[in-house]
């Protein structure tokens, strides 16, 4: 008779890098990235939305470790970070598909909606060519009024 396999699992990506970074796993950190993961790529949250929702579920967690949390999932490349002045920092999950996309960023009342455009990541590769850097990453942040701002 064989003996049975013992259970194992395997670590996530983020246990792995919190590991390799002498830091553990918090159900906070899970939680958060888990929110992420569910809604998807495309959502762009702001910590405050992100405490809102973890809350309104049950969850009991700080705003300060909120912004921990986001800080260091940025960090580890997990997540994105928007950086608009007039709204605050945003956060979505960091997309492979879609790398190079761009944003559209209404400066009243911080809606915020993704494009995609080959003219921006072609002036980005020129631009990094001509300087002798390397391209990661293209991304535009375009300000503006979205229609319901326009309309006010």
């Amino acid at each position: 008779m064989i003996p049975p396999v013992p259970y194992s699992t395997h670590p996530s990506p983020l246990e792995s890098g919190l590991r390799l970074d002498g830091k553990r796993m918090t159900p906070q950190r899970k939680k958060v990235l888990s929110l992420f993961e569910e809604i998807g790529s495309g959502i762009h949250l702001s910590a405050e939305e992100v405490h809102a929702k973890l809350t309104s579920s049950g969850e009991r967690v700080s705003l300060a470790t909120i912004y921990r949390t986001l800080r260091l999932l940025v960090k580890m490349t997990f997540l994105n970070e928007l950086d608009l002045s007039e709204g605050g920092n945003r956060f979505e999950l960091l997309s492979h598909d879609h790398p190079d996309h761009h944003h559209l960023i209404c400066i009243r009342c911080g809606r915020t909606e993704e494009f995609e455009n080959n003219e921006v990541v072609k002036a980005g590769k020129a631009a990094a060519k001509k300087f002798g850097f390397k391209l990661l990453e293209s991304s535009l942040n375009v300000r503006a009024l979205c229609p319901v701002c326009i309309n006010e």
